[in-house]
């Protein structure tokens, strides 16, 4: 297969993805759900409007332009992938067979049925993909590595895998600037930086970066629209053992009803948690930010204006070249040998 008919076959998946059916939809998430309770319709649907979002032509022809339409030759890419949030492992997907290297994939235990069923769709797209895309449990036959999980599960890919090419990606969170000058508006908009994926996946907000004396009235009130989480079994297991700790030990802290708010300078915030910190000017805040660059995957603003920042409620929407942990995955299928 030519570089231009394996692109060829993402758009078709994307064009495909948008027409599917909410009957489809509704039976999909149904059976993701049995596997993963946490993979309801709300974010199924989500996570395929993403894949979708990232295979629209212009910007997929523009981004692979950046790099060698073919390798020297095409190698084995073992992919060990995660399954925090629904079909997390696509990007790894598409980049490996974009590159027209051959894809071992590893699906996580709590994705294998929306990772095989978004490749027995791309499948039926285009046949000559089957010479390419494995799904298997040993990874032994692969020349190179791309593996995402824990800090602890890092270390034991560092371990196997070492050896060879690979990219490693470890824990990793996302972080919300805000200057107290938000409008009601803003503050609503991040609400699907700290709700979508119930806060599972990297670049879920996990802790807000507030100006000191911040009143955080209007920003619970207007992420009162996110109540529903709670209906989430889970979600409110989460949130009424949280919140039971808190009160046990005496842990200062805002309670919205379904979201817990509490300073604390840990950049990981449990399920219905969020953590805060206070900075004195920006010069206080450029230095914190730089503190924990290694650990966060992106950081949110009103309007994007803080600087490298998305904009309030765009954390889960990258463009195909936002690439995880900053590491430019496309670039390193190019150099393997």
């Amino acid at each position: 297969m030519t570089h231009s008919e394996r692109l060829a076959a993402f758009v078709a998946l994307g064009q495909r993805l948008q027409q599917l059916s909410e009957d489809k939809i509704t039976d999909l998430a149904a059976r993701a759900r049995n596997q993963n309770a946490w993979f309801d319709k709300p974010n199924v649907t989500a996570a395929i409007n993403g894949i979708a979002h990232l295979l629209d032509e212009e910007p997929l022809r523009h981004w692979t332009a950046r790099y060698p339409p073919e390798p020297e030759t095409p190698r084995n890419i073992g992919v060990v992938m995660a399954g925090n949030i629904p079909l997390v492992g696509f990007h790894d997907l598409l980049c490996v067979l974009l590159s027209g290297h051959k894809l071992l994939a590893k699906p996580s235990k709590e994705d294998t049925i929306l990772m095989q069923w978004i490749a027995d769709e791309l499948l039926k797209l285009e046949p000559r993909f089957a010479d390419s895309l494995q799904f298997m449990e040993r990874l032994n036959a692969a020349d190179a590595f791309i593996a995402t999980g824990s800090d602890n599960t890092a270390r034991y890919f560092d371990y196997y895998f070492g050896k060879k090419p690979h990219i490693i990606r470890r824990n990793r969170t996302s972080l919300a600037v805000l200057t107290g000058r938000e409008s009601v508006h803003d503050l609503g908009l991040l609400g699907a930086d700290l709700f979508r994926y119930y806060g599972l996946g990297c670049r879920n907000v996990s802790k807000l970066y507030v100006p000191v004396g911040y009143q955080f009235t209007d920003l619970l009130d207007s992420l009162e629209p996110w109540n529903h989480v709670l209906n989430h079994h889970k979600y409110q297991n989460n949130y009424d053992y949280n919140k039971s700790i808190m009160l046990v030990n005496r842990v200062a802290h805002f309670d919205s009803g379904f979201l817990l708010v509490t300073e604390n300078p840990q950049l990981v915030s449990p399920i219905s948690v969020v953590h805060y910190q206070a900075y004195q000017h920006e010069v206080d805040l450029a230095d914190k930010l730089t503190d924990v660059a290694t650990q966060t995957q992106c950081i949110v603003s009103a309007g994007g204006l803080y600087a490298g920042s998305f904009a309030f409620g765009r954390a889960q929407e990258p463009a195909v070249s936002d690439y995880a942990d900053g590491v430019d995955t496309m670039a390193f299928l190019a150099e393997i040998v």
